[in-house]
């Protein structure tokens, strides 16, 4: 029987490929991030499906036909005006129609996403395009809204359209006297705002980041082929940003639908509380130890909306060509705004850019102020709140935990993300992409329905341990919360460090290898010292996300007050006296000022871009 010999060689090399690649460092790099996905975000999500698909002990659809069958949760013809008109206060009141908990929810993240997207791209547009004075100012003060003091944001937020005292009403009607009425926002109209404040960052960054990378001969011979202005922005230049476009707004969608801030600071009213995240936490919340197929249920369906866009707009991206720069950055040649461009930059864009900043001075107002109440502006200042919150053992343990906590994440976070990142770059075998889908996935997965499905995987699995969250007595959150913020915010640290061996060269490493350095040595001296400003970059944003996470902290946190991080305290004195605010204010600006000390750090220090990663 005669044998090709081609065929013969091919198989040769592959061997030698192999052997040259899998070794005891490289199996690991492999086994442990898919064992760690498998076990720890795979089989929660799974045991969950068995919840939501059960019904007296057989596979059935009933909860989800109660559901979707209910008007409480979809309500096709809605119910009352989305704003009307108080003659009597002179007051103009936009709450929004109730549609039903599903609807309302979609409908509440769609104008969040369409507004952002849109607003997004007028800024990067701006940025990337033209040269102004005072265009490095805009762009500073375009990202403030990325300082995120949970809770506290939407407080102010709320604050500042109090139709009385608030800030807008006393600018806009008392003073300047623009709105010939008071304007009163709430309800779901005040959370879609509150999420617009916060969110159209992550679009502009995502589009910023696309336009940037564009390669201008493109647009130059758009140009000379007589495309100009709107049409050339229309034709070429949005065009081939789509990528930053479809991930900035995919994550905003979903970033809407799972936040539980702005629901929970608005929910005194009625059409605060009837949106799906809302509905997780209040019931999950009521129903402390039970395995309630409804919440399950909910949890499904929300990850089945934020899967399904994760991998449309996965596959729409990577099925499109497009045009950038892979080698460095080509000068492009910027416009120079005119007369009436400077009139529009000044007059539109720099008061709405200045307006989305309010929420964080409002926390540091708050975090200094003695009192607050019934006035527009602060009755007086104090430095006793922040010092509070390192001298009272009850205050400052919180704050202790979250920082513990991160710190123990983020040495789980390095050895996965450095696994992921290095498999996916240097090895070319089958099936190592799913490593990729597998490792950026949470961050498109709502982190409530992460912290369900983690409730009811210990429940099952550690019954009557401490790692039972059923047991109220013992339980210890810490392992669940330390792997739980190691699963979600695993992202930012993996993306940084990808990009870093990205840069170096695979060569340096085989020769390294031929050598006689062995695999652990070759990374340990050459590639890690390489990347170690990616690998610090990406930890740093790691630890601030870490530390001001939500869902999963008051889902599991919660069930023992004791090992409880910050962000559950911030949400009890939320909902508890108002002089308690000023607590959580100060605790807030904490948290901002620790993430403003991250972006000078990776900035200046290791002259990075600080962005939300894209999909």
């Amino acid at each position: 029987m005669k044998v090709d010999r081609s065929l013969l060689d091919e198989l040769g090399e592959r061997i030698s490929r192999a052997r040259l690649y899998l070794d005891p460092v490289t199996i690991f790099f492999l086994s442990f991030p898919t064992f760690t996905f498998i076990l720890f975000l795979i089989t929660p999500l799974i045991g969950m499906l068995g919840i939501a698909f059960v019904y007296k002990g057989a596979p059935s659809l009933e909860w989800f036909i109660r559901i979707f069958t209910s008007e409480y949760y979809i309500n096709l013809q809605g119910r009352g005006e989305p704003w009307y008109y108080d003659e009597k206060f002179n007051m103009l009141v936009i709450t929004g129609s109730d549609y039903g908990v599903i609807l309302n929810s979609l409908i509440v993240a769609s104008i969040v996403t369409i507004v952002t997207t849109i607003w997004g791209i007028i800024l990067a547009i701006l940025f990337s395009r033209y040269s102004f004075r005072g265009k490095d100012f805009l762009r500073i003060l375009s990202m403030v809204p990325l300082l995120l003091s949970p809770f506290v944001n939407a407080l102010v937020i709320k604050k500042m359209f109090n139709p009385y005292n608030g800030f807008i009403n006393w600018l806009l009607h008392d003073t300047l006297g623009i709105l010939p009425f008071r304007l009163y926002i709430d309800g779901l109209a005040g959370i879609a705002l509150t999420q617009i404040i916060t969110y159209y960052p992550i679009v502009a960054l995502n589009i910023l980041s696309s336009m940037l990378n564009i390669d201008s001969t493109l647009e130059e011979q758009g140009v000379n082929m007589g495309a100009e202005g709107f049409t050339l922005l229309r034709k070429i230049t949005i065009p081939l940003s789509y990528p930053g476009i479809m991930s900035g707004a995919t994550l905003v969608f979903i970033f809407s639908l799972e936040d539980l801030t702005a629901p929970i600071v608005f929910h005194g009213h009625p059409l605060a509380k009837k949106l799906i995240s809302f509905q997780i936490y209040t019931k999950f919340i009521s129903e402390t130890g039970l395995r309630s197929p409804e919440i399950a249920a909910l949890a499904v369906f929300l990850l089945f909306i934020a899967l399904t866009f994760f991998i449309l707009i996965r596959n729409y991206v990577s099925l499109r060509s497009y045009a950038s720069i892979p080698r460095g950055r080509m000068l492009r040649k910027l416009n120079r705004l005119g007369v009436k461009g400077y009139l529009v930059v000044y007059t539109v864009i720099f008061p709405i850019l200045l307006f989305t900043s309010f929420p964080q001075i409002g926390v540091v107002l708050l975090a200094f102020s003695t009192r607050w109440v019934n006035t527009v502006f602060p009755e007086g200042y104090t430095l006793a709140n922040v010092i509070e919150v390192f001298s009272n053992p009850d205050v400052f343990k919180y704050l202790r935990n979250s920082v513990m906590y991160a710190s123990l994440a983020l040495l789980f976070i390095f050895i996965l993300a450095l696994s992921a990142a290095y498999v996916t770059n240097r090895l070319r075998f089958r099936g190592v992409s799913s490593i990729d889908l597998l490792s950026t996935s949470p961050i498109a997965l709502p982190g409530i329905v992460i912290a369900i499905s983690y409730f009811y995987f210990y429940a099952t699995l550690f019954r009557d341990t401490i790692l039972d969250p059923t047991n109220v007595l013992f339980f210890n959150p810490l392992p669940v919360l330390i792997i739980g913020y190691s699963i979600r915010r695993l992202p930012f640290a993996l993306r940084a460090i990808y990009a870093g061996i990205q840069q170096v060269h695979v060569n340096l490493e085989e020769a390294s290898l031929n050598m006689g350095a062995g695999r652990f040595h070759t990374i340990k001296k050459i590639l890690l010292p390489l990347v170690s400003p990616n690998v610090l970059s990406g930890l740093l944003i790691s630890f601030i996300y870490v530390v001001g996470e939500v869902s999963i902290s008051i889902i599991i946190g919660i069930l023992n007050m004791d090992y409880a991080p910050l962000t559950v305290y911030m949400r009890d004195v939320m909902l508890s006296a108002v002089g308690s605010q000023y607590i959580a204010a100060a605790l807030g600006f904490i948290l901002m000022s620790m993430q403003l000390t991250v972006i000078i750090i990776i900035t200046l220090v290791f002259k990075q871009r600080y962005a939300y990663i894209g999909i």
